[in-house]
């Protein structure tokens, strides 16, 4: 009888997902591995890196097909739920989106207990750094517990949003939420998008490698992972060495290309100030304490990045970085982009990514006119309402009370134990039911208003736990 564990991977032709599967194929003396592709991918070069390897099993299916989801996690020992539709093309196809991300983790809960493995089957849910949206200075410090404040036109974080719910309350034995943060990957350099400009220069990022991503997901997998890993919410992040502020993640791009001038392409006004999503974490090196997954640097992956380019590609780059600009600002003008906006006075985008246009007209044109700021890299945290140094298991209804109007609201129910839905109201008078542990640990609350923008302002004015996120002015 085999002693291997079989592991049910989802979004193994995604970037994460297919160096998930190199990395568990190398680790094939004690993983065997049920991959989901998509039938119309059989052609993809994943699937043809893998074919015919012993280690892996191809299931061909969707993650919107519950019928799919019981074939991948029969028998299986975990699932790794690394795939879904991302930004920038879920922004652009949000019922497609909820379907898939939404109804995928839906999908998977119900075919693990439908298979009548909810004891024994361990669930590594793959959040994201967009649920919690921007953290603009001096707000840029997050932990998980922290506020969910999805940023306006973010249908991506909707979805990974209301995904998580139903994650955590599903009532399995073993699950996880790691929230990712931005993925430095070798193919970035393709990224040819508006969603580009959508990223603040002035905004923070604690990045990870795809790398260490790939060892985190594997290592999850493996015997020494601690009970006391399970039923948490996590915050992925590289550590001290990879909080960047972004425009000096620009340079470090810059220097492996061997360019001398950073910003060549691009001017400042044409990049949003506010709206994406991003911070440095003050929590991250719990998830490595955890399940240790470090050891890659941004330098590391730059140079690898730049290795994979075609030659013609890195010679542009280096010493003719000013020819991209027209095609920049070409990009920059097109549908989704952020002079778009400005030319169509799109007040409704201009207000969420600039907070005004009288504020656009304000920004530099020059680089030697923009300041590059550097927030402070003291660790500040929001309060959540609540004595944060408790175990979960020491929970009283107090805690609920407090907790519940810190955020404008009452706890109505009983508490019996962090997983057992409880009754609350919120600021606005809407009443729902959520487990204690999403409502503390995850930063989850009003499952109406945490998706409603538009509801965001008058939760700010009676929600001091909102609040703390959702400033005036940025």
């Amino acid at each position: 009888m085999s002693t291997k564990k079989t592991v049910f991977l989802t979004g193994a032709t995604g970037n994460m997902g297919s160096a998930t599967l190199a990395e568990l194929v190398r680790r094939a003396d004690r993983f065997r591995v049920k991959a989901l592709v998509r039938p119309e991918e059989r052609n993809h070069a994943v699937v043809k890196r893998f074919d015919g390897n012993p280690a892996v099993e191809w299931v061909w299916g969707d993650l919107t097909n519950v019928e799919d989801m019981r074939r991948g996690v029969a028998g299986v020992d975990q699932v790794l739920h690394i795939g879904g539709m991302v930004s920038p093309l879920a922004d652009k196809f949000p019922e497609r989106t909820m379907k898939v991300n939404v109804g995928g983790a839906r999908n998977i809960v119900e075919a693990i207990k439908a298979a009548g493995q909810a004891e024994t089957t361990s669930l590594v849910y793959i959040g994201t750094v967009a649920q919690t949206g921007h953290r603009n200075a001096p707000v840029h410090w997050g932990r998980t517990g922290d506020p969910i404040k999805i940023s306006r036109f973010d249908q991506y974080a909707v979805s990974k949003t209301e995904a998580e719910a139903i994650v955590a309350q599903s009532g399995l034995k073993r699950w996880v939420s790691l929230r990712q943060t931005g993925i430095a990957h070798p193919n970035m350099w393709k990224i040819f998008d508006p969603i580009i400009f959508h990223n603040p220069f002035a905004g923070v990022f604690e990045w990870v490698t795809v790398g260490d991503s790939a060892r985190l997901a594997a290592n999850a997998c493996e015997d020494a992972v601690p009970e006391a890993f399970w039923k948490q919410f996590y915050n992925i992040g590289g550590g001290e060495k990879l909080r960047v502020v972004n425009h000096e993640f620009a340079r470090i791009t810059a220097r492996a290309l061997g360019q001398k001038e950073a910003f060549a392409s691009y001017l400042p006004h044409w990049s949003a100030t506010r709206n994406f999503h991003g911070q440095w974490y003050a929590d991250s090196d719990r998830l490595e304490e955890m399940v240790p997954f470090r050891s890659e640097t941004l330098e590391d992956w730059a140079r690898e990045m730049v290795a994979g380019m075609p030659a013609l590609v890195r010679l542009i780059a280096r010493w003719f970085p000013g020819v991209g600009r027209s095609r920049m600002e070409k990009l920059a003008k097109g549908p989704g982009g952020t002079l778009n906006w400005i030319a169509n006075d799109d007040r409704e985008h201009i207000d969420a990514y600039f907070g005004s246009r009288e504020a656009w007209e304000k920004l530099p044109r020059d680089w030697a006119d923009f300041e590059f700021r550097q927030p402070s890299r003291e660790v500040s945290l929001l309060d959540h309402g609540y004595d944060t140094g408790k175990h979960e298991h020491d929970w009283t209804g107090d805690d609920l009370r407090s907790a519940a109007e810190f955020r404008g609201g009452k706890h109505l129910g009983a508490l019996h134990d962090a997983d057992s839905p409880t009754q609350f109201r919120c600021a606005l008078g809407h009443e729902f039911a959520m487990t204690p542990r999403l409502y503390l640990k995850g930063g989850h609350w009003c499952p109406t208003c945490m998706i409603d923008q538009s509801s965001y302002d008058a939760n700010k004015a009676a929600n001091p736990f909102f609040a703390q996120v959702w400033p005036d002015v940025d």
